[in-house]
């Protein structure tokens, strides 16, 4: 009976993983929402702080959106070399898009810049998305 009751409440407490993980899905979506309803009014400061708090999740979209921001300097100061690091870092966590960006902004850098932005993505990622400036 004992073991009854305790598989039932293992079964119960699975039954309310999927409801975690929808929340986090939805809090992600409605933020990723906000950073581009954001970048749309030309909000670009928060579009940023938004994309910046994903992106330390590990979110893959999140981060090639900051690498564009970097790319053309709206929210943030340009830079070539933060641009690299984040769309290579979106393109190893699943961004299609990711390594293809990453390609193109390094044909704009010095060699020397390109060896950077590749030592601050791995710094990064050893970071766990903390060390990413």
């Amino acid at each position: 009976m004992r073991t009854k009751a305790l598989f039932v409440a293992m079964l119960l407490a699975l039954a309310s993983l999927p409801s975690v993980a929808q929340d986090f899905d939805h809090k992600r979506d409605l933020q990723i929402r906000e950073g581009l309803d954001a970048y749309t009014n030309g909000d670009y400061a928060t579009a940023v702080q938004m994309f910046v708090s994903l992106a330390k999740q590990g979110d893959a979209f999140a981060q090639s959106q900051l690498g564009y921001q970097y790319l053309t300097g709206q929210g943030v100061l340009q830079n070539y070399i933060t641009a690299h690091m984040w769309f290579n870092i979106a393109g190893a966590n699943g961004d299609d898009l990711g390594h293809g960006d990453r390609n193109s902004v390094a044909r704009l850098m010095t060699p020397a810049d390109v060896s950077e932005a590749q030592r601050r993505a791995r710094v990064c990622i050893e970071s766990n998305y903390q060390d990413c400036d």
